[in-house]
């Protein structure tokens, strides 16, 4: 893992004490509000609906169980006692007072840790495949990129006031867990002829107008990222719109002008940046490299996780669905499932986050990820482990063998938090995994990606769900939208919109009578909701979902 150079000390200290006499002057009346706004957002701090929230970065997913352990003290210290997981590899605390951030910002210095760029119209947390460096499909550690990438656009003074937040995703695999078809930039490595390089894509995006990335050159020699990703954001920062936010994003900007206007722009800015470039990058892009040398895995017999699977249901259970194989032979992947039935999906109290940190400790080479699917994962555990590990996490309510189920839901935060909101998400959520089960559907549905957002926003995103949720206001009451077909895989979809929503007292039985449709026409049970509804398409599934006598909103 990468660990703070003096400079990354000396950068972000100076960061703390800056806000620390910002805040100071927001309090004692120095500062309206209004005038504080800007300072705020550029150290991840916003105002919700009650209070404020802090957005602390984790750079493409990874922790350490130290850092996890200070995560957990700043949830008890200054906030209520837990904190929520996001879909961009962050952690958000929804209730420090502002008198305490400067110290909650100064405590995750102490650990290599902060809140920068997690908001602004700049280049925000640089999110990776949450598999990475250990995934059995992989070419290449996609994080090595992704530091460097971060250490970049960190206070990058051309690109501190962009027209419109830009993200950018990463991976190192073909199977693409990252999402990088919804984000301004999405990088896919590949290798061509031996050599590295990136498959590079532009104009993605979910929010109000979703839209997904365009290949804007097929093959970028690593060597070449940096300068190109300068060259595209260059050029979005002078064509991008200012004169309408909702239009303001990259995706806008490559659809009216067209990719290859866009392309031809970014060539001859590219043009010009590559000889900047000394070759600078890529020495500290070799040091990076050193930091994240794989751990030391060493064989070990697998034999009593074998034994132990065969006489332990609900262990079989677990690995069956929340372990995936890892690139060395004897260790599995293992998902943290935080998405109990009836919690809220992505949040961890301390105790739990200090459970993980143990348990990282103890079972994976000190190493956790936050996945963009608002779960924990343990990436390098010895499958002789697993019996053990198993049993740590039942003893503080973590082994839900869920991961990919019905209940392992993607949510914002919605209106119980956030000000933008114009539906509920989190009682939905809690109301369908809580439903399922019930029902003894959950794994007889199988293998689904359900998604769930509050807004047009969609922090959920529910376009890219096979089954997606996106909850409006309708002249005051609830409403709810559901599309199908989304995907946010390597296979990248928008979903469908169906038809006219229903009620919040509606949507789950809605939700029941498309899956009660797709079990009843699907081929076998090894196909999945995504494969029979890419078969048959959604005809049926509208049929089912606004049959004669299902309640319909208006």
């Amino acid at each position: 893992m990468y660990d703070y150079t003096d400079f990354d000390e000396a950068f972000v200290r100076a960061r703390v004490e800056q806000f620390r006499g910002q805040v100071a002057r927001r309090l004692d009346g120095g500062l309206s509000e209004e005038e504080f706004r800007p300072f705020r957002l550029m150290n991840g701090l916003y105002l919700q609906l009650h209070a404020y929230m802090l957005r602390v970065a984790i750079p493409y997913g990874t922790l350490s169980g130290h850092q996890m352990r200070a995560l957990a003290d700043i949830a008890e210290r200054w906030d209520k006692g837990y904190g929520h997981f996001t879909t961009r590899q962050n952690i958000q605390f929804n209730w420090p007072k502002l008198a305490d951030v400067p110290e909650i910002l100064s405590a995750l210095a102490d650990v290599g840790m902060h809140a920068i760029q997690t908001s602004g119209n700049c280049i925000r947390n640089v999110t990776a495949d949450h598999f990475a460096g250990a995934a059995a499909d992989e070419i290449e550690d996609p994080r090595p990129v992704a530091e460097l990438i971060r250490q970049w656009s960190s206070d990058h003074p051309e690109f501190q006031f962009l027209p419109r937040k830009f993200k950018i995703a990463i991976t190192g695999s073909p199977n693409d867990r990252a999402v990088t078809r919804a984000h301004d930039i999405g990088l896919r490595m590949l290798r061509v002829g031996g050599l590295p390089g990136f498959e590079v894509i532009v104009g993605g995006g979910l929010g109000r107008t979703p839209m997904l990335g365009q290949v804007i050159r097929p093959f970028l020699p690593k060597a070449d990222l940096l300068p190109y990703l300068e060259a595209i954001v260059a050029a979005y920062n002078l064509a991008g719109r200012r004169d309408n936010k909702y239009k303001a994003r990259l995706k806008i900007t490559v659809f009216e002008g067209g990719l290859e206007a866009f392309r031809d722009a970014v060539e001859a800015e590219f043009a010009r940046t590559r000889a900047a470039f000394s070759g600078v990058d890529q020495a500290l892009l070799a040091e990076i490299e050193a930091a994240f040398a794989p751990p030391a895995l060493p064989l070990r017999d697998a034999s009593p996780y074998h034994s132990a699977r065969t006489a332990d249901a609900a262990l079989r259970a677990f690995a069956a669905q929340n372990v995936v194989p890892h690139r060395a032979p004897g260790y599995g992947i293992v998902t943290v499932s935080l998405k109990a039935h009836g919690e809220t999906p992505g949040d961890a109290t301390a105790a739990q986050m200090r459970a993980l940190a143990d348990l990282a400790d103890a079972f994976s080479a000190g190493e956790l990820r936050i996945s963009h699917e608002q779960n924990v994962i343990l990436p390098h555990v010895a499958l002789a482990d697993l019996p053990a590990l198993h049993r740590r996490l039942q003893a503080v309510g973590l082994a839900g063998a869920n991961a990919g189920l019905i209940s392992d839901i993607i949510a914002c935060p919605g209106m119980d938090y956030c000000a933008l909101a114009t539906a509920r998400s989190i009682p939905v959520a809690q109301e369908i995994a809580t439903h399922f089960k019930a029902l003894g559907l959950e794994e007889e549905i199988g293998a689904i990606k359900l998604k769930i957002s509050g807004c047009i926003n969609a922090c959920g995103h529910h376009h890219v769900g096979h089954i997606g949720i996106l909850g409006l206001d309708r002249a005051g009451v609830e409403n709810y939208q559901i599309t199908l077909g989304g995907d946010a895989s390597e296979r990248a979809a928008i979903g469908d919109k169906t038809g006219p929503g229903f009620a919040y007292d509606e949507i789950v039985p809605a939700i029941e009578r498309i899956l009660r449709a797709y079990l009843a026409l699907r081929l076998r049970r090894e196909e999945s909701f995504i494969e029979t509804f890419r078969r048959l398409g959604p005809a049926p599934f509208k049929a089912a979902l606004y049959r004669e006598g299902a309640r319909r909103a208006a």
